[in-house]
């Protein structure tokens, strides 16, 4: 009898006294085997968090289907994370940092396995994690901006006014959620999956974050298809399909 992976949530502390909401669902095995940590994005104002992964069927998709824990965070102020929402800064990294260090901590997970996904929103703070923690599997980034000051400059009205709400506007703030200026410090295969025409996120972002990442010698893949900032399904799953059979090596039966 084949036994259905379950989803359990988990509130855990961000190391600051803050929580921060989990999602996760168990691999059947007997060893450990990988993970996978999803990262939402902005979610069109309803700050739904982790629970997004659960809802669409992502988690367990992605446990049964490659036979590893995922698991999806929710940012501060997103879910019942704590808050307030900081943009991708230091609070939301550290938010995923602890994520990271709770998965590193179950007896199902290979600490050495564990594959970090940020999309959008998620991604821009995925790139600055990827920039402090160095043991991670593999990082996959989708429809990110990697240099938030020109991106801050070149974005429409509403996504102007949640940066400067958020995270302010100062060089300090630009540098603290911009992977592209920390490159070099990125140990971990990473791949980007990216729009041409993606209308928040310029592509040029994308582009120049996968170059800086193979000049500082990380093997970076970049993957643009004909679409905006939304990637349809399809798309994303004919990339993720055999690199992920990679990562993980098992039989994949990810559909």
């Amino acid at each position: 009898m084949v036994v259905m992976p379950v989803v359990t949530r988990h509130l855990i502390d961000r190391g600051d006294g803050a929580t921060v909401e989990l999602f996760q669902a168990q691999a059947a095995s007997e060893t450990p085997a990988g993970a996978i940590l999803f990262v939402h994005g902005n979610q069109g104002g309803r700050l739904l968090g982790g629970i997004e992964a659960v809802d669409s069927g992502a988690l367990l998709r992605f446990c049964s289907g490659l036979n590893i824990t995922a698991a999806a965070v929710s940012q501060p102020g997103f879910g019942a994370s704590d808050g307030p929402p900081d943009f991708c800064g230091p609070k939301t990294q550290q938010a995923i940092i602890a994520a990271l260090a709770f998965l590193r901590g179950q007896p199902s997970v290979d600490p050495d396995g564990i594959v970090l996904y940020g999309n959008s929103r998620g991604a821009v703070a995925s790139a600055m994690v990827a920039t402090q923690v160095f043991d991670l599997r593999a990082v996959i980034l989708s429809s990110g901006v990697y240099d938030l000051e020109v991106a801050y400059h070149e974005s429409s009205d509403g996504l102007r006014w949640a940066i400067e709400k958020e995270a302010g506007l100062s060089r300090e703030a630009f540098l603290a959620r911009s992977a592209l200026h920390y490159a070099p410090e990125v140990r971990s295969e990473t791949l980007l999956l990216h729009g041409k025409h993606d209308d928040r996120a310029p592509v040029a972002q994308a582009e120049l974050f996968s170059k800086a990442l193979s000049n500082a010698g990380v093997l970076a893949t970049l993957h643009v298809f004909e679409c905006g900032h939304q990637i349809p399904r399809n798309d994303v799953q004919g990339a993720l399909r055999p690199f992920l059979q990679r990562v993980f090596n098992p039989v994949v039966t990810y559909h």
